[in-house]
């Protein structure tokens, strides 16, 4: 399935009904009094956020939609029917902005999640509203009011608890598809994944959570570089990041090298990605067979960082349950830190 993160849409309310000019015709009563009725209110269109949807695909083929105007009023004070109301469904974590100003008007983060966006035109009054001693057969009704109509960028940011990032080829699909049933494409070269894959995580006895495996980013990202800007984004909601790091791709002489190129990224797009939890995991040390090696990578990154880091295999599954565990511990941190309403700041667990 292609995934859609990002669309402009056109929206038309429908246009209130015409209200009626009327009057009764009734059997001895030569001058019945006005009984024209009101015009029916237009349909709104909602947009309902949904666990059903993963991408805005549905909005990338079709980008206008219309409500039913309502059914002008009719004579024998007959009402016109209101126009059906229309809900679009969006996957969770959808952004709504006004296309002109880029003005955020809606979060759409829980199931079944209403946003009203485009109202429906009042219907017009008939006749039989005007009447009053001065004028007892008022020959005139309103016109419906239109609809509202409006344009709005739908943005999808992805609802994860976890990040996955990490340069291409760091091991991430091979990672995502060891702690979940999530099966993204695995090969032997970089940018393998080219769009965000979620996994859902159970771990003992602790509430799963949803992992995202971000495709690789690069130096430059953040200014639109190899899979660029678009994906950055998709790691603001998340509570936790794991970096993932190609041990067996390390330079001996700047181990730190890959670390600070997506750290400088995440600053660089913006600096509250960089107060996220983060654990640093060194993967594939399957294929470091020098205990030294491995020895010295840890301690280089120890040093710097001024907290434990933990070696991994995705592969073999090597050390996961570790990995995971230290996961489970940040998230519950982090919820802590939510309620306590403290600012969160980048940390690690031993």
């Amino acid at each position: 399935m292609k995934f859609v993160d990002e669309v402009r849409i056109r929206l038309k309310a429908g246009d209130g009904g015409r209200g009626c000019v009327s009057f009764r015709r009734e059997k001895y009563v030569p001058r019945g009094g006005p009984d024209g009725g009101d015009g029916g209110r237009g349909g709104h269109i909602f947009l309902e956020a949904t666990e059903r949807k993963q991408t805005l695909l549905d909005f990338h083929y079709k980008h206008f939609f219309r409500a039913p105007s309502g059914q002008h009023g009719r004579g024998k004070d007959q009402h016109g029917r209101s126009g059906e109301d229309v809900t679009l469904l969006v996957p969770l974590g959808t952004v709504v902005r006004d296309a002109e100003t880029g003005e955020v008007l809606a979060d759409l983060k829980s199931d079944g999640q209403r946003w009203l966006a485009v109202r429906g035109g009042r219907g017009g009054r008939g006749n039989a509203r005007f009447a009053s001693p001065t004028n007892q057969v008022p020959r005139f009704a309103e016109e419906g009011e239109p609809g509202e109509e409006r344009e709005f960028i739908l943005e999808l940011k992805l609802l994860a608890d976890v990040g996955l990032v990490g340069l291409p080829n760091a091991g991430k699909s091979t990672l995502i598809r060891a702690i979940s049933a999530a099966r993204p494409r695995v090969a032997d070269y970089p940018f393998t994944t080219l769009v965000p894959q979620l996994g859902v995580v159970r771990y003992g006895d602790a509430e799963p959570f949803v992992v995202a495996d971000i495709p690789g980013l690069i130096k430059g990202a953040h200014e639109g570089a190899g899979l660029g800007i678009r994906f950055l984004k998709h790691i603001e909601r998340t509570r936790v990041i794991v970096h993932l790091i190609d041990m067996s791709a390390l330079d001996i002489s700047d181990p730190l090298k890959p670390y600070h190129e997506i750290r400088h990224e995440l600053r660089a797009f913006s600096p509250l990605l960089e107060k996220k939890a983060e654990i640093v995991a060194l993967n594939k040390a399957d294929l470091v067979d020098d205990e030294e090696i491995v020895s010295y990578l840890v301690k280089s990154y120890e040093e710097v960082l001024g907290r434990p880091v933990v070696v991994i295999s995705g592969l073999k599954k090597y050390n996961i349950d570790e990995l995971l565990r230290r996961v489970v511990v940040l998230l519950e941190q982090t919820k802590l830190q939510d309620k306590s309403g403290d600012e969160q700041i980048g940390f690690g667990v031993s």
